[in-house]
């Protein structure tokens, strides 16, 4: 386990380092000190909205909602609210370009969709499972 550790961390390092060396070797000063800013906004949108949110909404729904209800409930927010967060941009088309038509050139709104239904099918399940468990079924008794 150490030894798969240390190459994750090895691995991960050189990335870094090769990305920096490509930052620092191709781009000019202004450029760098866009992206520095860009990545300390990300943090502090991250530490100061985003995470204290999640845990906020994860509370919230672990004290309101039935134990199985509230672990898929959690899931889905950590998982899916950054990917809907992420995917705000696609699914608005900013950015979109009319001498582009490659650019955001699909139906993004179907995708929501489908994360709409796997939800749906996730809380399906999370509710047929309960009714299955042996646990219900004691308390019935």
């Amino acid at each position: 386990m150490r030894l798969a550790r240390g190459g994750l961390v090895l691995v991960g390092t050189a990335g870094m380092a090769y990305g920096a060396w490509l930052l620092l070797s191709r781009q000019d000063l202004g450029q760098i000190a866009e992206v520095v800013v860009w990545l300390a906004a990300a943090v502090v949108i991250h530490d100061g909205l985003l995470a204290p949110a999640v845990l906020g909404l994860g509370w919230v729904g672990g004290r309101l909602l039935p134990r199985p209800v509230a672990r898929g409930a959690v899931t889905v927010l950590v998982l899916l609210g950054p990917i809907l967060l992420v995917a705000v941009p696609v699914v608005g088309r900013f950015g979109a370009k009319a001498d582009n038509p490659t650019l955001l050139d699909r139906d993004y709104v179907q995708g929501l969709v489908a994360v709409a239904v796997l939800c749906v099918c996730a809380g399906v399940a999370v509710a047929l499972g309960e009714l299955r468990s042996p646990q219900r079924a004691d308390e019935e008794e």
